[in-house]
C-alpha cells in the first residue's frame, strides 16, 4: 500500500493531522424509498488512502462514532458513513413496508458506497485521485457489524439452516467487527420473532477481521452470556483476531460518540485501545511490512493492567 508519509509525519511532530469531512453526500438509490446520504472524512494530505466504510448500529447515521471515524481520518485513512433507513434521522415509522428488508437494505447500502466511490471521492475539495481502491475494509457496531460481516462473507441462515444468498463483495479485503451478534441458536423469544434475519453463518466469512467483544456485553437478544459475542472469531475461517473488552458493555466504552448518552460504560481507555488495535490491524492486513500491529498487541499483553485480551488464528 502506498500510504501517505504526511499524516505519520505531522503526528510524529506532535501537531495533529487535519481531517476534512463532507456531509451529506447524495447517493442516488432508486426503488430504497430515499437518496442513500454518506458522510466522507478523510486526512487533508496525503495520497494512497485506504479506505474504511461503516455500517452503523441501529438508529443511528453518518454523524455517530466520530471517536472511531476521527482517528482513522487522521491516521490516513478515508471513512464513508451512510446513513441507514433504520435511523432515528430519518424518522421512518416501525409500520413502513420497507421495516423487514431493513436488514438487506443496509447491505446494500454498502455495496452502493463502493459503487459510488468516484461521486464520493468528488464530494471533498482535494480528495480526487488519492483513494487507494485496492485496500478497502468494511467496519460496524451492532446491527452495522452484521451488515459489513455479509461483505465479508457470512450468510444468512433460513429456517431450515439453509445459508442465503452470498453477498460478499470481492473489493473488500478486511473487517473491524465491534459488537457482533453471535449464532442464531441462541435467540431470545423476543429476537426469534422480530429478528429473523439475525441467524448467521460464519463458515464463508474468510477475509482477515478484527472481532471486538466486551465481557460484560449482556444482550436481551440472546439467551447466553457475553461469551455470545466470540461467536463470530470461533466459527470463522481463516486470519481473524479477537479482541475481548474487559468490563465492556454494548457500547465498549463510547465508540458511538464523545458524549453518547446511550453509553453505560464509559471508559475514554478503552475506546483509545480500540482505537489504535483497529488501525493497525487494518495497516497489517493491508501493508505487509507494517509493524504496528504486532507493537500494539505486544504492548496490551505485556501491560501491569491491560483493558483486555487479544487472540489470533
Amino acid at each position: 500500500m502506498s500510504h501517505s508519509t504526511a499524516a505519520q509525519a505531522q503526528e510524529s511532530a506532535g501537531a495533529p493531522t487535519m481531517v476534512v469531512s463532507a456531509r451529506p453526500v447524495v447517493l442516488a438509490a432508486p426503488g430504497r424509498g430515499e437518496d442513500l446520504q454518506v458522510r466522507v472524512s478523510a486526512p487533508a494530505t496525503g495520497s494512497g488512502l485506504p479506505v474504511i466504510v461503516f455500517s452503523h448500529g441501529f438508529g443511528c447515521s453518518m454523524n455517530d462514532y466520530a471517536p472511531l471515524v476521527d482517528f482513522w481520518a487522521a491516521q490516513g485513512f478515508v471513512v464513508l458513513q451512510p446513513t441507514h433507513l433504520d435511523s432515528r434521522t430519518l424518522g421512518i415509522p416501525a409500520e413502513d413496508p420497507r421495516t423487514p428488508r431493513i436488514w438487506r437494505i443496509r447491505i446494500e447500502d454498502l455495496t452502493r458506497v463502493l459503487d459510488g466511490l468516484h461521486v464520493l471521492e468528488a464530494s471533498v475539495p482535494g480528495l480526487r485521485g488519492r483513494l487507494d481502491r485496492d485496500h478497502i475494509a468494511v467496519a460496524g457496531h451492532s446491527w452495522g457489524a452484521q451488515t459489513a460481516s455479509a461483505l465479508l462473507g457470512a450468510r444468512v441462515l433460513d429456517s431450515d439452516g439453509v445459508p442465503g444468498e452470498d453477498l460478499s463483495d470481492s473489493r473488500v479485503g478486511a473487517g473491524v467487527l465491534l459488537a457482533l451478534t453471535g449464532l442464531g441458536d441462541a435467540l431470545s423469544p423476543f429476537a426469534e420473532e422480530h429478528f429473523p434475519f439475525m441467524k448467521p453463518s460464519f463458515d464463508t466469512m474468510t477475509p482477515p477481521a478484527l472481532i471486538v467483544a466486551g465481557d460484560h456485553d449482556q444482550s436481551m437478544l440472546s439467551t447466553r452470556g457475553p461469551d455470545w459475542f466470540t461467536d463470530p472469531y470461533t466459527y470463522s475461517p481463516g486470519d481473524k483476531s479477537l479482541l475481548t473488552l474487559f468490563g465492556a458493555e454494548h457500547s465498549l466504552g463510547g465508540i458511538t460518540g464523545y458524549s453518547a448518552t446511550e453509553t453505560t460504560d464509559e471508559n475514554p481507555a478503552r475506546v483509545a485501545l480500540i482505537q489504535r488495535l483497529s488501525s493497525a490491524f487494518l495497516r497489517d492486513a493491508f501493508q505487509a511490512d507494517d509493524t504496528s500491529w504486532k507493537a500494539a498487541a505486544t504492548e496490551l499483553e505485556q501491560s501491569p493492567d491491560p483493558l483486555g485480551k487479544l487472540e489470533s488464528k
